[in-house]
């Protein structure tokens, strides 16, 4: 299944032909993955060229289709479609210190090993 879904998500240019193939007959055999395939493809094609202005076209797509987990997902983006939109579309991006929380990373460390004492001097000279 990993592999499937590796195939999936990976442009189709960079699959081998032996994993075209083998994609194309699991595709063959279930026309729910196909047409799931098609959707996170399109969706991939908006996130690499920054299309967030066709996010309303591709989310009307998944709606008319039968593929309960990708309303679910389409529902979670309609929680915050403006912001959505803004990161489909706008250069700027969080990604470099996206998870880099020190502070976080200690909590977790200390997790059940020390009081709160001990945690505040680690945070202290962390800083």
């Amino acid at each position: 299944m990993r592999d499937v879904t590796g195939w999936i998500t990976r442009r189709p240019d960079k699959l081998n032909a032996d994993q075209a193939q083998r994609l194309k007959e699991v595709l063959a055999r279930c026309p729910e993955l196909d047409r799931t395939t098609h959707h996170v493809r399109a969706f991939a094609e908006l996130m690499n060229n920054r299309q967030g202005r066709l996010l309303d076209q591709w989310i009307a797509a998944v709606q008319a289709d039968d593929l309960p987990a990708l309303h679910t997902f389409v529902s979670g983006l309609g929680q915050d479609l403006d912001a959505v939109v803004a990161g489909l579309s706008l250069p700027y991006s969080s990604g470099a210190v996206e998870g880099h929380n020190k502070i976080k990373m200690l909590k977790r460390q200390m997790f059940g090993r020390a009081n709160f004492d001990l945690l505040r001097k680690r945070v202290l000279l962390a800083a």
